[in-house]
């Protein structure tokens, strides 16, 4: 079992402190929690990517770059690369750079972000096209990453007349590709063909609906004939105390703070989901029955422990930098994380 440090990067108030980080503070404080990620045993991180609104990580390969180099075994993953919104040989180009950079440790989530309506206003989209584009798009990277030259034609760019990617990436696709999803069974299925490995949005509900999905998937694998084993990840979000109390009492005020600003993020984002469909925030279903962990660290090992057999996760993504908390208390729960969890875990 691997764990990844994944991070969005929210840019939320402190509910107790007060305190705000600042845009370029937080930039900075995720290479430091990759180098702190690396220290502690973890696999490796993923970085999200928004446009227009306070997810504030807009560039991912940039930074990946620079955590590569301060780096040498983490595995540098996105989650995700907007693969509808943009042009499928710059995302190429992009990641096979971070992937020679790092001797091949790059890992590309590919989502479609069709939830983020916005995002596809911001880039001059229309949102109808989005399985269109995402499918043209995860065809198009697919076969730029042998590096071999190409001759391509498809419905949203210009046609690929033999040119060939460059560089050429270290890693082969079925390595480090990934297709983040699991709303749309397209998605799915799309992975399953090309075969690529698939991350789960299990942290924006009940883990339990996606069982369906991860059968679905491996049986479309099965069906597709890969001589290589299908890899499922899955994102939570996570905290870890000395104790239960402790990394409640911790957790929930900013963990509440989240949900909070995403609700109100949701009407700038997606106007078309009615204020009726957010969800209350009840911290006690959220840490039992839905996409959070939190606990003592052997509290933590055994929601994993459970949630991994039930969904057949092999590699989890752990988001603990939300709601504004304090870098010391951070930092401190990533170092616990990987000493008390991890350990525990890795060789199941």
């Amino acid at each position: 079992m691997k764990f990844n440090l994944m991070s969005l990067g929210d840019l939320v108030t402190d509910p107790v402190t007060g305190e705000r980080s600042t845009n370029a503070r937080r930039y900075k404080m995720f290479p430091e929690m990759a180098v702190l990620a690396e220290s502690t045993g973890f696999n490796g991180i993923n970085m999200g990517e928004h446009h227009g609104i306070e997810y504030i990580y807009s560039a991912p390969p940039v930074v990946l770059a620079a955590i590569a180099e301060r780096t040498t075994t983490l595995r540098l993953g996105t989650a995700v690369t907007l693969l509808a919104n943009l042009d499928g040989l710059r995302i190429a180009e992009d990641y096979a750079t971070v992937d020679v950079l790092s001797d091949g440790r790059v890992d590309v989530v590919h989502g479609r972000g069709n939830f983020f309506a916005s995002t596809y206003t911001l880039f001059g989209q229309s949102l109808d096209e989005s399985a269109a584009r995402f499918k043209e798009n995860a065809e198009l990277v697919d076969k730029l990453w042998t590096g071999e030259p190409l001759h391509w034609s498809g419905q949203f760019r210009p046609s690929i007349n033999g040119e060939s990617l460059q560089p050429a990436p270290v890693q082969p696709a079925r390595d480090c590709m990934w297709i983040g999803g699991g709303s749309s069974l397209e998605s799915v299925e799309l992975a399953a063909r090309l075969g690529w490995k698939l991350m789960l949005p299990s942290a924006f509900g009940d883990p339990s609906f996606f069982t369906k999905v991860v059968d679905h998937y491996l049986a479309k694998w099965e069906e597709s004939g890969h001589d290589w084993e299908p890899e499922i990840g899955a994102g939570w979000h996570v905290w870890v105390g000395p104790d239960s109390k402790s990394a409640r009492d911790q957790w929930e005020p900013r963990y509440a703070a989240y949900h909070a600003w995403m609700n109100e993020l949701l009407a700038q984002i997606n106007p078309a989901v009615p204020k009726q469909n957010q969800r209350p925030f009840n911290f006690d279903w959220l840490t039992t029955k839905g996409p959070a962990i939190v606990g003592s660290p052997d509290e933590v090992v055994d929601r994993i422990s459970r949630l991994s057999e039930q969904l057949k996760v092999t590699t989890h993504l752990a988001y603990m930098d939300m709601g504004g908390m304090p870098e010391p208390e951070l930092f401190d729960a990533i170092e616990l994380f990987g000493s008390k969890v991890i350990p525990q875990l890795a060789d199941a």
